[in-house]
Formats: structure tokens, C-alpha cells, sequence
């Protein structure tokens, strides 16, 4: 029988350390804690970061973990696993904020419903579990493609007036995601609707999903079409007691 191929046994535990640690590590501390040469342990990073497993931080030069895995543990993560997590804080949330709340995930380059809760009236709803929506023109899309690469869509349709069609305008509000934690959405897929949602990330700190509330606008917004405050922190709030179930570290 042929033996194990080093170079992959290596590159698994540089990745297994990422995965594992409380953030960004740089060569010399993967190096040594492997016990490997740093030419060794910067040839294998440099493999892993070409093919997307592996990201390095311009500023610091220490790595982390690559969008790329997160497509492959997409098709491993069983989203009712993500769904039963988030049962406990999506509740509450819409409660809290007399909304609806969405969790979505990536599918086939549009955001998947996996958990829909009601908002809190007696009014008319139609359930959204299982409902694919467009991942530029929703908050829950902006979190999910702001945190991996190669997701924003080539060709932005138009749903309304307000949508994000030009590739420009899509790549600074997503900047404005990774910057503050959290998307917003206002009448861009619906006229008169607005939204707001925050990354659900799991082990390793990768984002896996995302949750957020929607609503009327003038009850997502104040005067000036700006998310209300309470909203936000609600919903960030929820996102990071999410995470921790699903293995994240805290933030």
C-alpha cells in the first residue's frame, strides 16, 4: 500500500491551526508551532493561498483562512443544522423587533432561505423558507458576499430604482459591510421595503450564513431612510450568539 503524501499531511495541519486559532497567524508562529522551516511552511501557505484555501492580510502578512473552503464546507454544512441553531435567538429577535427575520445561506450564487420567523401581528404573511433571492439587491446577500471572494455577481439585474446595478457602487457598499458588521438593504429588492442583516460565522471565523429583519421601511428606517439603531445592535446582537453556537469565536 502506498504511504501518506507528507506535503498534504502538512498543508492539513497548517490549515486545521488556522481553523483553530483565535484569529490571523503569521509564518513564523505556523512555522514553529508545526515545527517545520519557514521555506517549507511559506511554500505550502503560498500553494494554499493560489488555490483560495488560504487568505494573507496585506497589512500584517499573517494568514487566515480562504473564501474558497467555505464553498467547499457549503455543500457539507447541512443547513438544518444552521437552522435549529438559530431557533433560539431568531425567536426572540423578532419579538424584540417586531419584524420578520430571514437566515440565509449561499446556493448556486443567490441567497437561500433555511429559516423564516413571522413578524409578530396578525397581518398576512407568506413563508420564505426554501425561497432563493438575488444576493446584490438583499442585506442577507451584501453580508454573505461582502466576507467571501469571488461571490459579488457579474451582472447586477435591476428589482427597483434603488438597486445596486453598477459594479462601483456594489464593491463600497460592500466595503461599508466589512467596515461596520452589518448590511442594509432599503427598497433595493422590494419598493417600500427594508432590511438589515449580520454575518453568522462558524469555526475558523468564516461566514456561513447570515440573519437579518425586514420590514416596511418606515419601520426599519428612521426620516432620513437610515436604519434604525436599536435594529441594528438587535440584529448584530443575534448574528453573534449565532456564531458562538456554531463555533465561533467571540468577538
Amino acid at each position: 500500500m502506498p504511504g501518506t503524501v507528507q506535503s498534504i499531511e502538512r498543508a492539513a495541519a497548517i490549515l486545521r491551526m488556522l481553523a483553530g486559532g483565535p484569529g490571523r497567524l503569521g509564518l513564523s508562529e505556523i512555522s514553529r508551532s508545526l515545527e517545520l522551516a519557514k521555506g517549507t511552511t511559506h511554500g505550502i501557505l503560498r500553494t494554499l493561498q493560489g488555490v483560495g484555501f488560504v487568505e494573507q492580510d496585506r497589512v500584517s502578512g499573517q494568514y487566515q483562512l480562504g473564501a474558497s473552503l467555505l464553498h467547499l464546507g457549503t455543500s457539507y454544512l447541512d443547513t438544518n443544522e444552521l437552522r435549529s441553531r438559530s431557533i433560539n435567538w431568531a425567536d426572540p429577535l423578532a419579538v424584540r423587533s417586531g419584524e420578520a427575520v430571514r437566515i440565509g445561506t449561499v446556493l448556486d450564487g443567490q441567497v437561500l432561505i433555511v429559516h423564516h420567523v413571522f413578524r409578530p401581528d396578525d397581518t398576512f404573511q407568506t413563508l420564505d423558507v426554501g425561497a432563493l433571492l438575488p444576493l446584490h439587491a438583499t442585506a442577507l446577500g451584501k453580508v454573505l458576499i461582502a466576507y467571501r471572494t469571488g461571490l459579488a455577481p457579474t451582472e447586477l439585474a435591476a428589482y427597483t430604482r434603488k438597486t445596486l446595478i453598477k459594479p462601483r457602487e456594489l464593491a463600497m457598499a460592500l466595503e461599508h459591510v466589512r467596515e461596520c458588521g452589518w448590511a442594509a438593504d432599503v427598497e433595493e429588492l422590494t419598493p417600500g421595503q427594508a432590511a438589515i442583516a449580520a454575518p453568522i460565522r462558524g469555526y475558523g471565523g468564516l461566514v456561513i450564513g447570515a440573519i437579518g429583519v425586514s420590514g416596511p421601511v418606515e419601520r426599519i428606517c428612521d426620516s432620513r431612510y437610515a436604519p434604525r439603531p436599536r435594529l441594528v445592535t438587535s440584529v448584530r446582537d443575534a448574528a453573534r450568539a449565532i456564531s458562538r453556537e456554531m463555533g465561533a469565536a467571540r468577538r
